[in-house]
C-alpha cells in the first residue's frame, strides 16, 4: 500500500476480495485519469477545465447507462460495469471530479477548516466507495472512514511539501502559517519555523487518523486486513516526517520492504485491540 496522490486505497492487491477487484481498478483508473488531466503535462488552465468539463459530462452518460465517447473509452467502460455491478455511490464520484476541478486553479487555504473542505472531496469519497463495496454502510463508520482517508491526504501533503511548493500547490493552512510568522510566498526556506508548523500539523494530522482508527475492526475479512495496513502506513510515514526533524521541504520520506514486518506486527495488535 503506498500512501501517495490517488494511490491510498487497495488497486488489485491481494489482500483485496476479488469479488471487488475489478471495481477497485476502475475507480482507480477513473480518479488517477481526471488527476492527469487536472495536473499532468504542459496544459494550460483554459484546456484542462475544459477536458474535466467533457469527463464530467461522460460520468453522467456513465450513470445513465449510456455508452461512453471515444476518449476515455476504456476508463468509463470498465467504471459502467462497476456501477451496473455495484450500484457505486454516484456523489462520490462527482466530488472526486470536483476535487480536481478544484485542483485546476491551485487555491491557497485559509484555514484547517478550508483544508478539510477540500479532502471531503478529494479523498473522503475513496473511503466511502471502499465501504459501500464492503457493504458498511452506517453513519459511524462512514464517518471514521472520512478520518482515515481525510488523515491520510493531510500525510501525503506534508509528505509531498517540496514537490507540491515546487509546482506551485500549497496546501498549508495560511492562519497556521501566520502565527509561525510565515507568508507562504516563494523562495522557500528549510527553518525552524516551517518545521514548527510541520511539528503541529502532524501532531494534528495524527490524532485525526486516530480518531478513525477503530474502523479496522468494522470491516470484515481481507478488506479489513488492507485497511490496518494503509492506516499503519499513514502513522509509519509520520513516524518517518518526525525522524528527519520535519524537513520535507527538501527530503520526501517513503516506506521500503524494511517497514513490512513493523506494519504487520503493528496491524495484528490492531486487531487484538478492545473495539471502541
Amino acid at each position: 500500500m503506498s500512501v501517495d496522490h490517488y494511490e491510498n486505497f487497495p488497486v488489485a492487491s491481494w489482500l483485496c476480495p476479488a469479488a471487488i477487484r475489478p471495481a477497485v481498478r476502475a475507480v482507480y483508473g477513473y480518479a488517477r485519469t481526471a488527476d492527469d488531466l487536472a495536473d499532468e503535462g504542459d496544459v494550460d488552465p483554459v484546456q484542462r477545465r475544459q477536458d474535466l468539463a467533457q469527463y464530467r459530462a461522460e460520468l453522467e452518460r456513465c450513470l445513465r447507462g449510456d455508452l461512453p465517447d471515444t476518449r476515455w473509452a476504456t476508463v468509463f467502460e470498465a467504471l459502467g460495469r462497476a456501477h451496473q455491478a455495484h450500484a457505486l455511490p454516484a456523489q462520490a464520484l462527482r466530488d472526486l471530479l470536483s476535487a480536481f476541478e478544484q485542483d485546476v486553479a491551485n487555491p491557497l487555504h485559509a484555514d484547517r477548516a478550508s483544508l478539510l473542505r477540500y479532502c471531503t472531496l478529494s479523498a473522503n469519497p475513496v473511503g466511502r466507495i471502499m465501504l459501500h463495496l464492503a457493504g458498511v454502510t452506517d453513519l459511524l463508520a462512514l464517518t471514521q472512514s472520512d478520518r482515515i482517508c481525510t488523515a491520510l491526504q493531510l500525510i501525503n501533503f506534508w509528505q509531498d511539501l517540496g514537490a507540491d511548493l515546487a509546482r506551485g500547490r500549497c496546501y498549508l493552512p495560511l492562519e497556521d502559517a501566520r502565527r509561525h510568522d510565515l507568508d507562504l510566498q516563494p523562495p522557500w526556506h528549510d527553518d525552524p519555523a516551517l518545521r514548527g508548523l510541520l511539528v503541529e500539523l502532524c501532531d494534528w494530522t495524527e490524532g485525526v487518523m486516530h480518531a478513525g482508527a477503530p474502523l479496522v475492526h468494522r470491516v470484515p475479512g481481507r478488506l479489513g486486513w488492507e485497511l490496518r495496513l494503509v492506516v499503519q502506513g499513514g502513522l509509519r510515514i509520520l513516524e518517518r516526517i518526525r525522524a528527519m526533524q520535519y524537513a520535507t521541504l527538501t527530503h520526501r520520506p517513503t516506506l521500503n520492504r524494511s517497514d513490512a514486518p513493523r506494519l504487520l506486527w503493528r496491524a495484528v495488535r490492531m486487531s487484538a485491540t478492545v473495539k471502541a
